[in-house]
């Protein structure tokens, strides 16, 4: 049985066919005090469930559609539909460049850096036929869509440079796309460079399980190159004859779902989503809901910014209209009218804030004692801005990926938009730094950062950002402690001196021995003490060192069992500093 998350005792008694009262007196056997409508934690839920002798399946609000949406296909409806191909790939192996190519636009020139800073769906014409191409900034979108189970690519081409070959984010992709499991075609790039080496690409792919068709396996790999431009209908050609081979099919009628590729809040416009439908078609005032948003289609554009009037399956467009922005990676689905998609979306957002307002266990002993041992770790707290979802959401997480054992990096706000006077606020209350990324400060908000020293830091590229964040926390780490060896002294003779005890008359066999110094004393290799030198004499006279071949009488401050033959080793702890 599938629950959403954060369901009341009323919510599943109608799921269950039983009475309200029935599923509040399991909860309040099982010692939880519930009333009927008070939102219940994932345990409660599937206790409750165990004990009515079902499963429970809990779900988020975003999954809710397909408890509710259950279609049969028409399989008469069903006509072929350009592939959706997602590019793949290592930085730098040139994805974004191929797919400029294949476009014959210039979208890197306009990317700082070279790298590709969000999400973009795109349409490519061979011919008369038609293929969709999904650009992604690594993998992060490419994971997300597929962890909420939309399954939006047909195809994957897994860019690879010649000159590189195979490197640790390919490795990477490929094991996205296996889990995926969608046809691969690999793209082997640069291979105008002079020292491309295309043979051992395909070596090196054979090693990961992806062997070519012209060496007996199932996988196509197509040379090119991006900047030569050649080959590139080679490359077409081949994903259409993978598409054809898959006999991918798509249904233009009834209501309209899809994926939300990108969404960001535009100035001029609003919130705007870049949308790929999937079933059905999208029209000019249609009303769409999607997670905690909702539209009544305003218009619709194309990559290029002409207007599209309809958009069938496997068609990205720009969608204008939206209430608020929507998640990138969220399914959206068509409802009757704007009046529908408001009670839906006010709806799920009611349950949304219920599932987070869900009562948990009291925390138990080790969970305070985990509280106390991360108040002690220092953290770097930032306020994140992007001007677009899922470069918010790629950004947020490489932060939270970084290291966390001795520092950590805490998020106290994260949104998609410009850097306003609130965030400042925000970043001064508690003591953060703000990242803006491909957005700026407005007049108040830098006028406030400046008089009151917020440290606001703005990039155009993802990596930069990453760099200096990673930067910042090797400086908060405690720096290594490291011991640095000055000199060693064996002791021949004893004195008794009054008032300063035994001193070790000794020959310094290496380095030099220094007055106040950190010293241990060894015996038979074996530390017996460790202390500090705190006498040092040359005959009858203090003296601050004493040099390698040297006599001299020294007194191990707080230890007065010294043997002949001992071993007196003068040492230093020098403070290095550390890097994540």
């Amino acid at each position: 049985m599938r629950l959403i998350r954060g369901s009341s005792a009323q919510t599943m008694a109608d799921k269950f066919g039983r009475s309200p009262a029935e599923v509040v007196k399991i909860l309040f056997s099982a010692g939880e005090m519930a009333t009927a409508t008070t939102s219940l934690s994932d345990d409660a839920i599937g206790m409750v469930a165990t004990e009515l002798g079902y499963h429970a399946e809990i779900v988020g609000v975003e999954d809710e559609a397909e408890i509710d949406v259950a279609e049969d296909v028409d399989e008469s409806a069903l006509v072929s539909r350009a592939p959706v191909v997602t590019i793949m790939g290592h930085v730098d192996h040139g994805k974004t460049k191929l797919l400029d190519a294949i476009r014959d636009t210039d979208v890197v020139a306009g990317e700082f850096g070279g790298i590709t800073q969000h999400i973009g769906a795109y349409q490519a014409h061979v011919g008369e036929r038609e293929i969709t191409f999904i650009d992604t900034p690594g993998h992060e979108a490419f994971t997300a869509m597929r962890a909420r189970g939309a399954q939006v690519t047909d195809i994957a081409v897994l860019v690879v440079a010649a000159d590189d070959g195979v490197m640790p984010q390919t490795v990477e992709a490929l094991d996205h796309a296996k889990a995926a499991a969608v046809p691969i075609v690999v793209a082997v790039n640069k291979v105008d460079k002079e020292d491309s080496d295309p043979q051992r690409v395909r070596t090196q792919m054979v090693e990961l399980g992806i062997v070519p068709s012209e060496w007996g396996g199932t996988h196509e790999f197509v040379d090119v190159s991006a900047k030569a431009r050649t080959n590139l209908d080679g490359l077409l050609e081949t994903i259409l004859l993978v598409a054809d081979l898959e006999e991918l099919k798509g249904d233009p009628t009834g209501r309209s779902r899809g994926t939300v590729i990108e969404a960001h809040l535009d100035k001029g416009r609003g919130p705007v989503a870049t949308v790929l439908v999937q079933k059905g078609s999208l029209d000019i005032g249609d009303a769409l809901v999607c997670g905690t948003a909702y539209a009544k289609i305003r218009a619709m554009q194309d990559e290029l910014g002409r207007t599209v009037t309809k958009a069938g399956p496997s068609k990205p467009v720009v969608i204008l209209g939206w209430n608020a922005v929507p998640e990138s990676g969220d399914d959206f689905r068509e409802v009757s009218d704007e009046r529908e998609a408001r009670h839906l979306a006010a709806e799920r957002e009611a349950k949304t804030r219920a599932a987070e307002l869900v009562i948990t266990r009291p925390p138990t002993l080790v969970d305070l004692m985990r509280q106390a041992e991360l108040s002690e770790i220092p953290e770097l707290t930032v306020i994140v801005k992007a001007d677009v979802q899922g470069s918010l959401g790629a950004l947020s997480d490489a932060l939270l990926k970084l290291p966390q054992d001795e520092v950590r990096v805490r998020i106290v706000h994260s949104a998609a938009g410009g850097i306003t006077q609130q965030d400042v606020s925000l970043a001064l209350a508690s003591n953060a730094i703000v990242i803006g990324f491909n957005v700026r400060p407005d007049a108040k908000a830098r006028e406030l950062a400046e008089r009151e020293g917020v440290d606001v830091r703005l990039y155009r590229v993802i990596y930069d950002a990453i760099d200096d964040v990673k930067a910042a926390l090797s400086g908060m780490l405690k720096p290594e402690q490291r011991e640095a060896e000055l000199g060693s002294a064996e002791v021949r003779e004893l004195f008794r001196v009054p008032k300063l005890g035994v001193i070790a008359g000794c020959y310094v066999l290496s380095g030099a021995i220094r007055r106040d110094g950190k010293a241990r004393l060894v015996r038979d290799g074996i530390v017996i003490y460790e202390g500090r030198v705190g006498s040092l004499r040359r005959f009858k006279d203090d003296v601050r060192e004493v040099a390698q071949g040297y006599e001299c009488g020294i007194g191990i401050e707080g230890y007065q069992d010294v043997k002949e033959g001992d071993v007196i080793e003068a040492y230093e702890v020098r403070e290095v500093a550390r890097s994540l």
